[in-house]
């Protein structure tokens, strides 16, 4: 290893180029600084290259995929039903190259300087940067740390990539699996299930003991149908014994109520448990705080117990998002250069690129009950809507939740398509603090899945008019 002759000073320091890091590199040049970036892998992080953008490749395909018998009822696509995933791998490739070359474009365009290799912290104001035989050393006057986290290799799971896959391989497959198990009930997890299945997979979901669907009860009531309706199986409860994995398949041991089971299939993937990306660093050698979890512990505006070191994105407490770690990135770079932003997290989007999409912001029914909130609960469901009739996907609902005393929103949930898109503007009502007159006073595009929402929310006083009356309903069905 060659050490670099001299300690080279630096302004502001940002360790790790995924999501959450290159964008407060690029809000704090655009406020001023000078500003360096460290990174060990590939500009984007495992976001762009291991996560997020890989998956919805595979979910876009999935989609798309899933309208196959729609299209033909309108007189499209009469060909071969079958995915070929060596092509979708070789598109895949190409959306993440793209993207990685643009994030490399915007971070020169804004003369970031970029530094390839592994970052440690040799003092609180000191990052050594190893890179093959290189090592140099870097004094900052502001470090922010945005390495990400890795997802946690179960101690059942002898060996990786054959047969059992983490969330960073199982979008590398390049043919279907004949049965895919998939043991966890995350987002992550259920994108992986609707996704093969629309491939053709077999396909069974394991959940473990005391976890279920992470969405508003009536969502994972849908969720739950739907999965059904796709011959998705979900097995509930489950506590794993052993994986052991053979030249030619799975087999899984688990008990259920006490009762000892065993599944067989082609391929597992499991999507549980995640760990920041801070031992690596060295930085609790210097007294940082962390929670018990290995969470760098830090203030509103991103900065850590010590005041040059700031920190964002899956090493900091609360959900392992990208959109978290965006927000967080553009809060620590404005913070250090001398503003006073603001993160606020109350109404952030959870969401899951399944068939159909899930999106929900705010208080679930459950939560409001609990909080002890006099609500009205409305649900309006897509097969009412004119547009969801003319593209064939009706599966779903839009619910909304308000508070009866104050005719304020407090939560919008919704699983249908469309559901993503629309998410942003459940964020902005909840944010304005939008009251049921403000979402039903507007106009609404027609046909569109807006309206969907409109009448979710008139459904809360009585005035949607794309629902019977229930009294009605009622009076017909008593006549029979």
């Amino acid at each position: 290893m060659v050490v670099g002759d001299i300690i080279q000073q630096r302004n502001l320091v940002i360790i790790g180029g995924g999501p959450g890091g290159y964008t407060a590199a690029i809000r704090a040049a655009q406020l001023g600084l000078s500003v360096t970036l460290i990174e060990q892998c590939n500009m984007g992080g495992v976001c762009l290259n291991k996560g997020c953008i890989p998956s919805k490749v595979f979910t876009y395909a999935a989609g798309k995929r899933s309208e196959i018998t729609h299209l033909r009822e309108i007189g499209i696509g009469e060909g071969d039903d079958n995915i070929n995933l060596q092509k979708l791998q070789s598109y895949k490739t190409k959306v993440i190259d793209s993207l990685r070359a643009g994030v490399e474009h915007l971070c020169r365009a804004n003369k970031i300087e970029i530094i390839h290799g592994k970052a440690t912290f040799i003092a609180v104001d000191r990052i050594g940067v190893e890179n093959g035989h290189q090592f140099d050393i870097y004094e900052f006057k502001q470090a922010i740390i945005a390495t990400g986290s890795s997802q946690i290799r179960p101690s059942l799971v002898k060996e990786l990539g054959k047969r059992v896959f983490l969330s960073s391989e199982i979008f590398e497959l390049e043919e279907v699996p004949d049965h895919l198990i998939v043991l966890g009930h995350d987002s992550v997890a259920l994108e992986v299930a609707s996704s093969y299945a629309a491939f053709g997979a077999k396909v069974c979901i394991l959940m473990s003991e005391n976890s279920g669907l992470p969405f508003d009860e009536s969502i994972n009531k849908e969720l739950l149908r739907i999965c059904k309706k796709r011959k998705i199986n979900i097995v509930k409860d489950v506590d794993v014994d052993t994986i052991n994995e053979l030249d030619n398949g799975i087999i899984i041991t688990f008990q259920k109520n006490g009762v000892h089971e065993t599944i067989r299939g082609s391929h597992l993937f499991i999507s549980e448990g995640r760990k920041p990306n801070v031992e690596p660093l060295g930085i609790s050698r210097f007294g940082i705080e962390m929670t018990a979890e290995g969470f760098i512990k830090v203030d509103g505006n991103m900065q850590s117990s010590i005041p040059s070191i700031y920190a964002i994105g899956d090493v900091t407490e609360g959900p392992l998002l990208a959109v978290k770690a965006i927000k967080q990135g553009k809060v620590a770079a404005e913070a250090i250069a001398g503003g006073k932003p603001e993160a606020d997290f109350t109404f952030l989007p959870t969401v899951a690129h399944t068939i159909p999409p899930v999106a929900s912001v705010g208080l679930t029914e459950q939560q409001a009950r609990d909080f002890e909130i006099d609500i009205r609960v409305s649900q309006f469901a897509l097969g009412g809507n004119g547009y969801a009739a003319i593209t064939g996907k009706k599966d779903g609902f839009i619910k909304v939740i308000s508070d009866s005393t104050t005719d304020l929103v407090v939560g919008i949930h919704m699983i249908g398509d469309g559901a993503i898109e629309m998410s942003g503007s459940f964020v902005q009502l909840l944010e304005m603090a939008a009251k049921e007159e403000d979402i039903t006073f507007p106009t609404y595009a027609h046909p569109s899945y807006n309206e969907a929402l409109l009448e979710a929310v008139e459904g809360l006083i009585g005035q949607a008019i794309h629902v019977a009356p229930v009294r009605k309903r009622m009076q017909d069905l008593s006549t029979r």
